[in-house]
């Protein structure tokens, strides 16, 4: 067990995260439509994309490195919480764009602050370098892993 203690401990700080992003936020209506991690990156890149004209589930898609039947899934869940809503296109009624609910943005920066208060929580005892080294490292890790 010792040789994957790194990946033990990374799940260990995730659990924790999310165990903390999971707490209640201020009101019922938002305790509804808490987003997961999964949702959390959607919603960010809808925000960061919202320049472009229409985006599609494909864009998701290619966008995050998800599967098809995960965003699929994903986004049906985000619609029945209403987070999302699809909207036809109307030069082609087969597609389906996504956009943000108007809720979602508030409930996306509550829980955007919550996440910079933990991070900072997290590293306190820990120099800028150290910090940057971890991040090296974890890319690192990731990109190997990406790799094969």
């Amino acid at each position: 067990m010792e040789g994957y203690s790194i990946f033990y401990k990374i799940k260990e700080l995730e659990r924790i995260i999310l165990k903390s992003l999971a707490r209640p936020i201020l009101n019922e209506k938002m305790k509804k439509s808490i987003p997961t991690p999964t949702q959390m990156r959607i919603i960010d890149y809808l925000l960061n994309n919202a320049d472009k004209k229409e985006i599609y589930q494909k864009d998701i898609e290619e966008a995050l490195k998800l599967s098809k039947a995960t965003v699929s899934d994903v986004i049906k869940r985000m619609e029945k919480n209403r987070l999302i809503e699809r909207k036809t296109n109307p030069n082609d009624t087969r597609s389906k764009m996504i956009v943000l609910s108007k809720d979602t943005k508030e409930v996306f920066e509550i829980k955007q602050k919550r996440l910079k208060e933990l991070e900072k929580e997290a590293g306190k005892n820990i120099t800028q370098e150290e910090l940057e080294n971890f991040s090296s490292i974890l890319n690192k890790m990731i990109q190997n892993l990406e790799d094969k």
